[in-house]
């Protein structure tokens, strides 16, 4: 593990030496006294080298995209063009300010009117609001649409919103943030929609349902035009989950499907970095009758001026963000629809899923695929329940062990409804040879469960930091450094 830079410390080395001061003013005359420090802090004494290699080491200790493989499912960590980043940091954007008059910023509020109207061809909707920052939010908010058009409609009793067993785990979160309660349904044979669960389940209490399409289990919900058909059978609303739009970007419009309402995940689909708790933006968009629920301001165009509408006041969720959302993540979003174009998105779709079923067709033999007699689409789920039976060696070994190999581990005990669940997804922006190299390393710790079973109980073996409890590392959480 890389040493901290305070183990580098050495008494009397200086990384800077400021100008002597030549302004005739006391310290104590700028700073009120309660403010000032009564001791010495204690900070590192480094050189600039010593400062300049500390921070590189840990650079190369860190694994990102631009290092190796990433197949962390559901996530999409996908590489991402560094086009996107030189633009977006472009003193054009980043020294402007959003209280500025309208009209001293049209250049920006041309690209976010063009992105909502681009979202919105691309999905089939007939609006989108840039507001929601995440995923979550964007499920917050669409959820918040459901309950005003029920509440226009003077429907109070609507509070149930209904779930797949395979949801991601932030739908009931926010279902339940949203002032409704939660109705869980099952998932069928195939991993899809039980049609038959959900009749039974729909009732004049039933608020909306929300589905993933394709769902967490990587496969594509066929039955969709039908799940649609009884939810609205009540007047109730379906919501996509976006999160996997990525499988179907191009090839489908989830509008044109018999959803409702859809949030977006610009950070996943269209090539933002991911990860690490941000940065994020979760836009939804909605059928024609929902528009006038939408927060406000939505960026507007008249004639050839570009304004921010605050709409129908007396509808309106009002803002459920400061300003008009993320606006550097949708303008890398902008610049990679922009510079893919319609085929181009279609390709990513296409490529995802190439990607996804090569690597489950080569990986059937040996780790337990529980829907293997189907195609999936951008991702799938393996499980390690032959190794856990066979060797007694858990999920969890298996992905300390990838790490030996050089390689991110994909997401594990998820989908909750696969025991031992490993969920790959490769993404669209990685070559055969990675995808070859990946296969024959899983293939290698298969043989290794058989052969040498304590290696991946002691697994990871050669990263900086090796396996730790991660059960108490989250409950008694410390990151203090004691000097």
């Amino acid at each position: 593990m890389a040493s901290t830079i305070f183990e580098k410390t050495s008494s009397e080395r200086k990384g800077y030496t400021l100008p002597d001061n030549d302004v005739n003013v006391k310290l104590e005359n700028c700073i009120p006294s309660e403010f000032c420090r009564k001791e010495d802090i204690h900070l590192p004494e480094v050189s600039e080298l010593d400062v300049m290699r500390h921070f590189l080491e840990l650079a190369h200790t860190n694994y990102c995209i631009e290092k190796g493989f990433y197949p962390l499912g559901s996530c999409t960590m996908k590489y991402n063009p560094k086009i996107n980043e030189t633009l977006v940091r472009n003193d054009s954007f980043n020294n402007i300010h959003p209280l500025q008059d309208e009209n001293t910023v049209q250049g920006a509020l041309e690209i976010l009117h063009d992105l909502q109207e681009s979202l919105a061809e691309i999905s089939g909707f007939e609006k989108v609001t840039l507001q929601p920052v995440a995923g979550a939010h964007g499920e917050f908010t669409g959820l918040k649409v459901i309950k005003a058009y029920h509440d226009l409609n003077n429907n109070p009793h609507k509070n149930m919103i209904i779930l797949p067993d395979s949801a991601h785990g932030t739908n009931p979160a926010s279902v339940v943030l949203a002032g409704f309660e939660v109705v869980e349904i099952k998932s069928n044979e195939k991993g899809l929609v039980d049609v038959e669960d959900l009749r039974a389940h729909v009732d004049e209490n039933t608020a909306g349902f929300m589905l993933t399409n394709p769902n967490t289990l990587g496969l594509f919900e066929t039955q969709v035009e039908e799940i649609a058909e009884i939810v609205h059978s009540v007047d109730g609303l379906v919501y996509m989950d976006g999160a996997n739009f990525n499988a179907i970007l191009g090839i489908v419009k989830p509008g044109e499907m018999g959803f409702d309402i859809m949030h977006f995940n610009l950070h996943k689909t269209f090539a933002t970095p991911h990860g690490g708790g941000g940065p994020g933006s979760g836009p939804i968009g909605v059928r024609k009758d929902l528009v006038q629920f939408l927060p406000t301001p939505m960026v507007t165009k008249k004639g050839n001026k570009y304004f921010m509408d605050y709409g129908n006041v007396n509808t309106s969720l009002g803002k459920v963000h400061s300003f008009f959302g993320n606006f550097a993540v949708n303008l890398r979003a902008y610049i990679y629809i922009k510079m893919l174009g319609t085929k181009g998105l279609r390709r990513v779709s296409e490529n995802a899923v190439i990607n996804a079923n090569y690597i489950q067709k080569k990986l059937e033999n040996y780790y337990y695929v529980p829907y293997k007699n189907q195609y999936c689409m951008h991702e799938f789920v393996a499980s390690g329940v032959w190794q856990k039976e066979k060797y007694g060696i858990r999920t969890l070994d298996i992905a300390k062990r990838i790490l030996d190999k050089g390689y991110h581990a994909p997401t594990i005990y998820f989908p909750l409804i696969v025991p031992e669940a490993m969920m790959i997804e490769p993404t669209e922006t990685e070559s055969k040879e990675t995808l070859d190299d990946f296969i024959n390393a899983m293939i290698e710790i298969a043989k290794e469960c058989e052969e040498n079973p304590d290696l991946l109980k002691n697994a990871p073996l050669n990263t900086p930091v090796r396996r730790v409890d991660d059960t108490l590392a989250v409950r008694q959480l410390n990151v203090k450094f004691e000097w």
